[in-house]
């Protein structure tokens, strides 16, 4: 079999797969699991195939016009490189566990099957838009993985917030998606074609018109889809849906999708160096906001949330100073640490038998209760904080080294302005990154919150796929000797100045975190201990936990009791109350946005109503009343019509006897 064929099947395998179980789901269960496993594990091990032989050597290229247009063609076409290779398997391997963990976290689930087909749906359609090579056709991929991620995100719609949820990230993606959707018809148009080969031999001869404003129109649907400022707001409220989907959509689909696409048309990005210190500006923004609001959430989840958006933004700040090497390294790395982070977060919540317990405030002892995810959840933070040796320490290196690079002016690929925002901001988001991922594992495992119900060992296959995920989460990084090979021979290995300066950072974060945990910590004992004290018959952990109740504020409009001993507060001091709602974005939208649209909604309702309603109502009445008049003067009597017909007469003589005397 060829290895044309073998790539055609990569994502035709889940599709079968999605349709399959959408037909057999309710009428044969018992397929519903097979359909769901073995389509996206077959397409996993064609992936790798494909892989294997295509390599790091040239590019595979194939194509079959789809139908004739008149003018610019639209083709079915292939362009697999090293980058298309490697994150196909990224998205088998964690689609593959997702379904995996799935069959046992929501093993009760009614909706299951269908659960499982959009699963396979979405992962369909991110391996089509990985393998595309006509532009057109990755949008294909583009648009079904937003309407997968809305179906899947409001999942349990009987909850408003799943519902809302699932609205804000199909409304907000395609609020970028617009401007996304003029662009690659700009490109289109000036390249005559929409195959990614010849858009980016176009931009090599300078044929592209305009490049400054193409790339702003495709940065607006990449920073909807990759979450990216200002268009990010969708992503934390999309931790409504199950778990494990969440685990897909930030480690392997959707939002990688976006940082995937500049990767793979960076020349039209690099044409214009406004567009690039655009890029850079959005994804300094990105990194240091989103982690500034990830320190201060108490829904373990809505950390991990942010968490993705600012590892995009270290990402995105890798392709601002033209390394797409570094940012396809830091995709792949993060898939897997950020995968694991997740299925670990479900293992926890699962255990807690319900989705309100993610509240970091009220898990206590779960590295007792859940050892599993303790050890494999230790070796994602790591990771995540970018300790080394493990995954995440070499991915991010490789962006703050290419950002050094850019900044000290050792490369042109990108202005050195660029080169200087990414690197000082990320810096400052490894502080940062590390202090929450610190956070995180004192809260989860080490806190004081109430005691959760405790719904025994989880699930074999849950477990499992921790286990398999903290592999490449431990060392995956150390394929930075082979990687370049495979993205085209640019060098990732750490700088000596990044990683001590990098290292150091995360260190000091991870440290102060952890002094700040003390001392709230022993604070928050003093007062307990004190209100016993003055109330010997009460329980220390009841009143600590009235304390807590008793001073629980709103985030985001919902109640939360945080943990007294939260470092986040004390290390955020006045800030945490704007950063745990997101700085207040939502707020500005819905003042910009959402209150203008719903003003013009009530003006035209009530133009509706109250004008164009009642000229009809007037139009449709006249001719009732005219009716009502003409049907009391047919009263069936004939004497009465004679009567009337005389009297008319007697009429028509005195009027003609008038005419004709004036005459």
């Amino acid at each position: 079999m060829t290895t044309t064929t073998l790539a055609v099947l990569v994502p035709l395998l889940p599709f079968l797969g999605a349709a399959a179980g959408l037909l057999l789901g309710r009428t044969a269960p018992g397929f519903v699991r097979p359909l769901a496993v073995l389509p996206t594990l077959a397409a996993l091990v064609l992936a790798v195939l494909v892989a294997a032989r295509q390599g790091a050597g040239q590019a595979l290229d194939a194509a079959t016009e789809l139908t004739p247009t008149g003018s610019v063609p639209i083709e079915l076409a292939l362009h697999i490189d090293g980058f298309a290779a490697l994150v196909a398997v990224l998205v088998g391997v964690v689609a593959t566990c997702v379904q995996i963990y799935s069959t046992g976290y929501l093993h009760d689930d009614p909706r299951y099957p269908s659960y499982a087909a959009l699963v396979s749906l979405f992962t369909s359609a991110m391996l089509l838009v990985v393998y595309s090579g006509d532009l057109i056709v990755l949008l294909v991929g583009w648009e079904v993985m937003g309407i997968c991620s809305y179906f899947l995100v409001g999942h349990y719609w009987e909850t408003p917030e799943a519902r809302a949820a699932s609205i804000k990230a199909f409304l907000v993606t395609k609020l970028g998606d617009v401007p996304f959707l003029i662009g690659l018809f700009a490109l289109g148009t000036d390249a005559g074609s929409f195959r990614i080969t010849k858009v980016l031999g176009t931009v090599a001869s300078g044929g592209l018109h305009h490049p400054t404003l193409v790339a702003l129109l495709l940065l607006a649907g990449v920073a909807g889809k990759s979450a990216q400022f200002p268009l990010h707001t969708w992503l934390p409220d999309a931790m409504a849906g199950p778990t494990p989907v969440s685990a897909l959509i930030h480690a392997a689909t959707m939002v990688a999708a976006g940082v995937y696409f500049i990767a793979r048309l960076l020349p039209v990005f690099e044409a214009s160096s406004a567009a690039m210190v655009v890029l850079a500006v959005m994804a300094a923004v990105t990194m240091a906001g989103s982690a500034l609001a990830a320190l201060a959430q108490d829904d373990i989840k809505r950390v991990l949330a942010y968490s993705t958006i600012g590892q995009l933004g270290y990402m995105s700040g890798a392709l601002a100073v033209g390394d797409r090497g570094a940012a396809v390294f830091h995709l792949l790395a993060h898939g897997a640490f950020k995968a694991l982070l997740f299925l670990a977060a479900g293992v926890i919540i699962h255990a807690s038998g319900t989705n309100s317990l993610a509240a970091m405030s009220r898990m206590k002892d779960l590295r007792v209760r859940v050892p599993d995810a303790y050890w494999t959840m230790t070796v994602a933070l790591l990771a995540l904080a970018a300790i080394p040796p493990f995954a995440g320490f070499f991915s991010k290196e490789s962006v703050l080294g290419a950002a050094e690079h850019v900044a000290t002016g050792h490369t042109e690929h990108a202005p050195g302005a660029a080169g200087w925002i990414v690197l000082v901001v990320g810096m400052v988001t490894a502080l940062l990154t590390a202090a929450y991922a610190c956070r995180l594992w004192l809260l989860a495992f080490r806190g004081h919150g109430a005691e959760a119900p405790d719904h025994g060992r989880q699930p074999l296959v849950m477990n499992t796929v921790l286990w398999v995920l903290a592999l490449p989460s431990l060392a995956f990084g150390l394929a930075y000797r082979v990687l370049p090979d495979w993205f085209g021979g640019g060098d990732l290995t750490p700088t000596l100045t990044t990683s001590v300066l990098g290292t150091g950072l995360a260190l000091t974060g991870a440290l102060v975190t952890y002094a700040a945990w003390r001392h709230t910590t022993a604070l928050a004992g003093r007062v307990a201990l004190g209100a016993v004290a003055a109330h010997p018959a009460a329980d220390a952990g009841a009143v600590e936990s009235e304390a807590i109740a008793t001073h629980a504020p709103a985030y985001g409009g919902v109640a939360q009791a945080p943990d007294p001993a939260d470092p986040g507060r004390l290390l955020l001091g006045p800030l945490h109350r704007h950063a745990a709602v997101g700085f207040h974005l939502d707020a500005v939208y819905d003042a910009l946005f959402v209150r203008p649209v719903r003003a013009g909604a009530s003006l035209v309702r009530f133009l509706d109503r109250e004008v164009i309603e009642t000229y009809v109502r007037g139009a449709a009445a006249l001719p009732r009343l005219l009716g009502a008049a003409v049907r009391r003067a047919q009263t069936g009597n004939v004497q009465t019509y004679v009567s009337a017909l005389l009297a008319g007469t007697l009429v028509l003589a005195v009027a003609a006897l008038l005419v004709a005397t004036g005459a």
